[in-house]
This record gives structure tokens, C-alpha cells and sequence, in this order.
């Protein structure tokens, strides 16, 4: 494995061009959602200083949910803003920080008890958030649906020990590695796994085990955290983490420059959102109206991830 290579905080940057051919709307409720996912996050806890609060007031996360779940009715896009938020406030909590792959793991028991639906007392203001998320998903979705969203989040959390170990031993990890992990640590199932649930459909185990619906998944899901690593570099370029990032995993292995990795990364989310455009006859050949949905929902991912982290003060900022 290569280890960290540096790279200077004042070398110039350009972003590539994120184009994306699929539509983008943004939810009527956004003002609604915005307001309360902020009042959701202060009563959890999970966030005590005022200045870190600030930066999530400033990000307007309502605007992600918004943008992603155009299409949910006002209670199901809050639900799935609330979980993005707890998703942030986590990552901000344990995966951007200096915290060990062991403390990380200790965490574990008592989130999975949560994912997995007991009911015990729990003391620890993250898990608390998760169950109220989970219960809300409970009422709202089939076993099926839960099932699926509770085993895409025990794998981000599982992931992010992963991604701790590379921090503490200062290891950049294979490309290969990376994008294979990248489609865990990222959280994107999580969020897919609650498309079908937003859309008041109902996508059976069949239709999402189907692999032509598995193959857009992995595209959409490669697309969207391409996207983040690569508008995230400039916030993240001088922080503990910056080792899990796809730009430093290119530069790290193929002795590119920054500029050039950024650009190979641009053509990669390319062909993948045209493999995408090319799959869509086959998803929609399957007849079947909630794989069209949940279809929709990915793409709609796509587009609105671009269009919120390209105004989001989380990232934009360090751009300008």
C-alpha cells in the first residue's frame, strides 16, 4: 500500500465539468423540511457546540433532501433529510476525525442493537437519533424495505472502521480497494434503501437482487461518491482523512498529479452515468413500476447531490 503522499494547500485546482444528463427538482416542502431537520438535530444531541451547529445551520441540509426526494410527500422526504443529517453529523463525528478503527468498532455493539430494532435503553445520543430514525422507517416501510435499509447501514458503519485503520497507519489503499469500499463507507445504499420507501412503493427482494437494477445501483452509487471526493478535496485536502479520498488513492498509485487524478476521476463518473443512461430500456423492459421509481430516485440522487454541493457551504466554500 503507498502511504499519504502531501500536497500543497495553495496548488491551484479545477473542478471537471459534473454533467448530468437526468432531471432535477426540488421537493415543494423544502422550506418545512429545512426548518425541522435543524430542530430534529438540536433535540438529538448529537451536535453540543454552538459554532459546530452554525455550520450545519449554514449548510441547509433541508436543500439535499429537497433536491434528492423531490418526489416523497412531506413526513417521508423529512424522514429521509433527518437520516442524511444523522449520516453528516456521524461522519463529522467519527469518520472526519482522529478517532481510532478500536474506538470506532466499541461503538458498534450498541448501533447494531439499534439497527436491528431492540429497544433497550440507550445512553449514547447517536444511537438514540438512529432508533428514532429506524422506528420512523418501521412505520412507514414493509419488513422487506426495513430489512434491506438496516443491512446497507450495519455495512456503512462496519466500513468505517475500515477507513479508520487507514487514517491511524497512514496508508493510502489500493484502487481497487478504495472503490470497492467507497460503495460501502460512502452511506449511498442507506440512502437508495429508502427511495422505494419515499416513493410509497414497494421494490420486492426479487426487483432489487435483479442484477440489471443491482448494475444501476453501483453506477449511481460510484457517481455520487466520486462527485463528493472530488468536491470535497478542497475542503478536506488538509485533514486527517484526506487519505480516503479517490483523488490521493490515484495520485498515491499512479504518481499523477492532483489536477490530473481529479480529471481521470471526471471521465470515470462520465462513463458511469452513461452506463446508466444505457441501462434505463432494460430497467423499464422489466415492467415493473416501482423499479422505475426507485430507478428515478437514483438519478435524481445524482442530479441533486451535484446541484446541492455545488452551492453547499460544506464544500463549495473551500473553492472559492
Amino acid at each position: 500500500m503507498a502511504n499519504a503522499k502531501a500536497h500543497s494547500l495553495s496548488e491551484p485546482l479545477r473542478l471537471p465539468s459534473l454533467t448530468c444528463p437526468f432531471p432535477s427538482a426540488v421537493n415543494p416542502y423544502v422550506d418545512e423540511v429545512n426548518r425541522d431537520t435543524l430542530a430534529w438535530l438540536a433535540a438529538s444531541g448529537m451536535i453540543s457546540d454552538d459554532a459546530e451547529f452554525e455550520r450545519f445551520q449554514l449548510a441547509h441540509y433541508g436543500w439535499l433532501g429537497a433536491r434528492t426526494y423531490p418526489y416523497a410527500s412531506r413526513q417521508l422526504c423529512q424522514l429521509a433529510t433527518d437520516w442524511c443529517v444523522w449520516l453528516f453529523a456521524f461522519d463529522d463525528a467519527y469518520c472526519e476525525s482522529d478517532r481510532r478503527a478500536a474506538e470506532i468498532a466499541r461503538a458498534l455493539p450498541q448501533l447494531y442493537s439499534v439497527v436491528e430494532g431492540h429497544k433497550d435503553p440507550v445512553d449514547d445520543v447517536f444511537a438514540r437519533a438512529l432508533l428514532d430514525i429506524r422506528t420512523r422507517i418501521a412505520a412507514r416501510a414493509t419488513a422487506d424495505q426495513v430489512d434491506r435499509w438496516c443491512a446497507m447501514t450495519k455495512d456503512y458503519l462496519f466500513a468505517q472502521v475500515w477507513e479508520a485503520a487507514n487514517r491511524e497507519d497512514d496508508v493510502v489503499p489500493t484502487i481497487d480497494d478504495y472503490i470497492f469500499m467507497r460503495r460501502r463507507t460512502g452511506a449511498m445504499l442507506t440512502v437508495f434503501a429508502l427511495v422505494d420507501v419515499a416513493a410509497e412503493v414497494r421494490l420486492t427482494v426479487d426487483e432489487w437482487r435483479h442484477p440489471v437494477v443491482q448494475e444501476m445501483t453501483r453506477h449511481a452509487n460510484d457517481v455520487v461518491v466520486w462527485d463528493n471526493d472530488l468536491i470535497s478535496y478542497a475542503k478536506e485536502r488538509g485533514e486527517e482523512n484526506i487519505r480516503n479520498n479517490l483523488v490521493s488513492v490515484l495520485v498515491g498509485h499512479t504518481r499523477c498529479t492532483v489536477q490530473e487524478a481529479m480529471d481521470r476521476i471526471g471521465v470515470m463518473r462520465d462513463e458511469a452515468v452513461a452506463a446508466m443512461a444505457a441501462l434505463t430500456p432494460a430497467t423499464q423492459a422489466l415492467g415493473s413500476p416501482a423499479v422505475d421509481a426507485y430507478v428515478d430516485g437514483l438519478k435524481y440522487w445524482i442530479s441533486g447531490s451535484v446541484d446541492y454541493s455545488l452551492t453547499s457551504s460544506r464544500y463549495f466554500g473551500a473553492w472559492q
